[in-house]
């Protein structure tokens, strides 16, 4: 049985900070030894574009193809969709085709699985598989959420942003109950601190009060950085532009919380085997 753990990176609300925790994460946790590819599920293709991958019409394959051959029963070509960046992290790229992709799917035999059906084969040879999803609970990220292990939930310390949780906890939900009966919430990461003010201490709080009995709140916090939206238009990870900075600091130790999660839950399912 393959040991590969699939994540989704998951908030309707855009702006948390998602598609840079994707990438960071990843790197982060190639660092650490691990064999990792990103999945970019949103049509923006922000994830394609932070990796350097600025031509994203010139892409030969890219996840849509991969989902329109699993719907049309061809063969999945995923291998020739992988892309290898620089920093030893493989991407499945996106561009706006998963726009049009997202309405066919409605009418999709298994439409749900559409998605899970292109990774299958490619879990042999990762230890993680990332996935960036788009800011809305359509069909797209419905497809990562049926695919995924668990999901991470980036939310930007402000308090309009946790308002948007309960509505993605419900998806979440209905996921488990009618998807993805495997599917586990590893908890939520709170991104674009300020730790000059105390917005983001309360914010903590509100958190754990609202939801900390049903998620657990990641203690690594990703503060703000100007060097963050640098890195991105460069085509390299915050570790590669400036390794010394706190935002780098932060996504390491937020990468060895994300391995003792799966240590811990590895730990759980031996135990219930015996």
């Amino acid at each position: 049985m393959s040991q590969c753990k699939t994540i989704a990176i998951a908030n309707q609300k855009g702006g948390v900070g998602k598609t840079t925790t994707t990438f960071s994460l990843g790197v982060a946790l190639s660092k650490m030894g691990k064999k990792v590819l990103l999945v970019d599920a949103d049509p923006q293709g922000d994830l394609t574009t932070y990796m350097g991958w600025y031509n994203q019409d010139e892409l030969p394959i890219t996840l849509a193809d991969l989902m329109e051959q699993s719907m049309n029963d061809e063969p999945i070509q995923t291998d020739k969709a992988v892309l290898h960046h620089k920093e030893n992290v493989d991407l499945i790229p996106s561009n706006l085709d998963l726009s049009a992709l997202e309405m066919s799917l409605v009418n999709a035999m298994s439409r749900e699985y559409t998605m899970r059906n292109c990774l299958s084969e490619l879990k042999e040879k990762y230890d993680y598989i990332i996935i960036d999803c788009m800011p809305s609970l359509g069909m797209v990220t419905v497809n990562a959420l049926a695919s995924a292990d668990s999901v991470i939930v980036p939310v930007q310390s402000q308090f309009l942003a946790a308002k948007g949780m309960t509505h993605l906890l419900k998806t979440i939900s209905k996921v488990q109950r009618q998807i993805n009966p495997n599917l586990k919430v590893d908890g939520v990461l709170l991104t674009l601190v300020d730790k000059r003010t105390n917005l983001s201490k309360e914010m903590k709080t509100q958190l754990q009060e609202n939801y900390g009995s049903m998620l657990k709140i990641f203690d690594t916090q990703i503060p703000m950085a100007i060097k963050t939206a640098e890195s991105t238009s460069r085509g390299k990870s915050i570790f590669t532009y400036d390794k010394n900075s706190k935002v780098a600091e932060a996504y390491s130790s937020f990468a060895k919380e994300v391995l003792d999660n799966g240590k811990e839950r590895t730990k759980n399912a031996v135990a219930q085997v015996r």
